[in-house]
Formats: C-alpha cells, sequence, structure tokens
C-alpha cells in the first residue's frame, strides 16, 4: 500500500507478542544476553499478545476490500515498530510468518526512541505496551494508546473489526472532563446546558 493512501498503524513488538520473559532476560542480564537468547530460540515463535486479534481483525477487512474491489490500495497499512536490534529480526519474522500476518514493513530502532520513526512512517495510529513512549508520541501530535496484556486471553474476533472510541479527550476535546475535575458534577451539568448547541473541539 501507499502509506499516503492507507491508515498506517504502527504496532510495538511487545503488544503484538508476548515478550514478558525475553524482557526480564533484558533487565537482568543485560543486551547481549538477551540477544543470544532471541538468537537461540529463533525457530520458536513468540506467544501471541494482546494486539495480535486487532490486527488480524485489519487484514480481515483488507481482505474483504481486495475481494470486493480487486483495483483497490489496502485500507490498512501495518508497520512492526520494535526498538530491538536487527539480530533479533530473525525471530519476529519467523513469529510473523508462523501466524500467517501480513506485516511487510519493519523498522527496528536499535533502542532509539519511535518517534522520528513514527513521523517517517505518515503513522496514523502507535499501538504499545510502553505507556511512556505511548505518551511521547501523543505529546507529538500522533494518536497512540497503550496496550495491556490481559490476565486471561479474552474472546475477540479476528474475523471482525470492532473498535471503540473513548469520547473524553479522544475524539472530542476534555473540556467538559476538566470542568468536572476542577469544579464538580453540577457545575459540569450547568456548562452542558449552556454549550449544549456549541460542538466540542476535536
Amino acid at each position: 500500500p501507499k502509506p499516503e493512501n492507507a491508515i498506517t498503524i504502527a504496532v510495538s513488538s511487545r503488544a503484538l507478542f508476548r515478550m514478558e520473559e525475553e524482557q526480564k532476560i533484558y533487565e537482568e542480564q543485560g543486551v547481549e544476553a538477551y540477544v543470544k537468547y532471541q538468537l537461540d530460540h529463533e525457530n520458536e515463535p513468540f506467544l501471541p499478545g494482546a494486539a495480535i486479534a486487532f490486527v488480524k481483525a485489519l487484514e480481515a477487512v483488507n481482505a474483504q476490500l481486495r475481494e470486493l474491489y480487486p483495483d483497490s490500495e489496502e485500507l490498512f497499512d501495518i508497520v512492526l515498530m520494535t526498538n530491538n536490534h536487527a539480530q533479533v529480526g530473525v525471530r519476529l519474522i519467523n513469529s510473523i510468518n508462523h501466524y500467517g500476518l501480513f506485516i511487510e514493513r519493519f523498522c527496528m530502532t536499535g533502542g532509539n526512541s519511535p518517534i522520528c520513526y513514527l513521523k517517517a512512517y505518515h503513522t496514523n495510529l502507535y499501538l504499545s505496551s510502553d505507556a511512556e513512549k505511548v505518551s511521547g508520541a501523543i505529546e507529538e501530535g500522533i494518536a497512540a494508546a497503550t496496550i495491556f496484556s490481559p490476565s486471561r486471553d479474552p474472546e475477540v474476533s479476528e474475523q471482525q473489526l470492532r473498535v471503540a472510541f473513548d469520547g473524553d479527550a479522544v475524539l472530542f476535546s476534555d473540556e467538559s472532563e476538566q470542568i468536572v475535575k476542577a469544579h464538580g458534577l453540577d457545575m459540569f451539568f450547568e456548562h452542558e446546558k449552556a454549550h449544549e448547541n456549541k460542538p466540542l473541539a476535536q
């Protein structure tokens, strides 16, 4: 897909796959032990992470659109964003192939912040398990969300895309929410009544 025409969604490797064990090795034993572990296990696919069902649902939408409109471009372009080094790339590619994911573009930052890379990829949405990186992306004007690993596997459709957006501070500004925090619920109701015909800012 041409990035200027597709909705580009950058997904971090730790949101797409479960990498808690590997992250623990990195934190406790350092980068050399981490890379060695990844190389020794490069033919073992990572376990699926919290974002994998979402990515599969995006791909299902792309597949249906290709079927209905064979000459059209993909609607969603998925980029794997990871701060890993290239040595870990083989295991990531093997895992993507194992789960049959259609991810052709990778960005391996080698430990650098993903922000400038997100901008270069014209990212519309960034999904990561790292709340700090998500905050950094939001501060730069890139829509982003933190993906949490559930304590149990939720039943989520991989064939149908379902997205719920929070209205306050996501689709619309948080101006009403700020009034609740600063002045309480009664003032909020007064403010909403006085401004009921005025649309909220984006």
